[in-house]
């Protein structure tokens, strides 16, 4: 099943010549036709854009594989972690008012930070473990970075095995490093998140409706689904050993659940795509200014230091695949992005921003060629290689387009 359409923009900002219009799309088309067809995913809907407007989409298979209802361009997906640069959005909001400035202390908002330990050593056979003090405070930007400490479980081995002794409680880790040292994908922005709440006075659901939902026209992105639009859901698949895929057998909730920072979020293609658009445009989108352009680059920039970003082996197989996207080592991390270090023929520039989420949903922003790009898959486990494979078809479809239209 597929529902495609490409879109041409008028007044003179036409995305790509007729000719292309007739021809290209189609081979894009076919190619995610076939990576349904292949069962690489049950379904995938597919968004690209420049600064003017969304210049192709597709929807390709099914949103549910027991009951073979066919995907849509306006299908939900749970997007789970590409929250965290809607998080630090709001985030740099609140730094732009002078709420808060990226280099506090986090302690100065949330005593739990105040005296955080980090493992000194942990045994994987006993369990045994050693903590020590922290010497360096956790700021906001390790909060942004994920570089405070923070893991988790299906990040860490050391995390996911370990259990407090009797009497022992830490609000907050015990940290896997000394704050700055590392980077390690974890839980930062969901204290990022806290922190938003905290500022603003406003729960996140309602602070992002105000202050980015509304004023960007998104009005399919939410924590809590709205009962007329649950049919509207993907559900969440598992890539079993022989390779297949099946309807988990536990649906993430569409309500009761308190929302955080760092995931939860359910939205559209159509949707997100205009956030990254507003990041693309420098903070604003169709006459709403959401963040100033000096925000926006800075959320761009390095923000590491001589920290690199590694790729990272699961520890929970079953919930991701390992991190071997990531340039190891050379990619660094913005305000909220992951930051391309190498430029690969055929795809995204150096410096461009991305990330994604743990159901192989995933997006990138490219200022250079003025591109940005949605995926949306929605099965476990997370950086599943054919996922990836899917990804870089589409990616590179993208680019194949915008290079046919120069």
């Amino acid at each position: 099943m597929q529902r495609r359409e490409f879109i041409t923009l008028l007044g003179g900002a036409a995305a790509f010549p007729v000719v292309a219009r007739a021809q290209q799309p189609q081979s894009l088309d076919g190619e995610m036709q076939h990576a349904v067809e292949r069962k690489d995913a049950a379904g995938v809907v597919v968004m690209a854009a420049n600064r003017k407007g969304v210049v192709y989409q597709g929807a390709f298979g099914v949103a549910d594989i027991d009951q073979a209802r066919p995907l849509k361009t306006d299908s939900l997906f749970r997007i789970a972690s590409m929250t965290k640069a809607v998080t630090s959005a709001a985030a740099m909001q609140l730094v732009e008012q002078g709420r808060f400035a990226v280099d506090d202390p986090v302690d100065k908002y949330f005593p739990e930070f105040a005296k955080p330990q980090v493992f000194e050593s942990f045994d994987p056979a006993t369990g045994d473990y050693r903590l020590k003090p922290a010497t360096t405070p956790v700021t906001v930007r390790h909060l942004f970075t994920h570089t405070s400490g923070l893991g988790y479980p299906f990040t860490s081995a050391i995390l996911r095995d370990f259990k407090p002794r009797a009497g022992e409680s830490y609000p907050v880790g015990p940290l896997l490093f000394e704050p700055g040292t590392r980077w390690h994908y974890g839980t930062s922005v969901d204290w990022l998140g806290r922190l938003v709440e905290k500022t603003s006075g406003l729960p996140l659901e309602d602070y992002f409706r105000q202050k980015i939902f509304t004023p960007l026209g998104m009005p399919d992105t939410f924590y809590f689904v709205p009962k007329d639009k649950e049919a509207r859901l993907v559900t969440v698949n598992r890539r079993g050993a022989d390779g297949g895929l099946t309807k988990d057998s536990v649906q993430p909730p569409t309500a009761g659940f308190t929302p955080i920072g760092g995931g939860g979020l359910t939205s559209t293609a159509a949707d997100y795509i205009r956030f990254t658009r507003m990041i693309l445009n420098g903070g604003e989108l169709d006459g709403a200014r959401i963040l100033s352009a000096d925000s926006v680059a800075r959320m761009g920039q390095n923000a590491i230091g001589s920290v690199g970003v590694p790729a990272l082996k699961s520890a929970l197989p079953e919930r991701s695949d390992d991190f071997s996207f990531i340039a190891d080592g050379r990619d660094k991390w913005g305000l909220g992005f992951l930051i391309t270090a190498d430029a690969v023929a055929g795809k995204r520039s150096a410096g461009s921003l991305s990330w994604g989420g743990i159901n192989n949903t995933y997006y990138w922003i490219d200022p250079a060629r003025d591109l940005t790009g949605v995926i949306l898959m929605q099965f476990l486990p997370f950086a599943d290689r054919r996922a990836l494979g899917v990804y870089d078809t589409f990616e590179r479809g993208v680019y194949r387009l915008a290079d046919a239209s120069r």
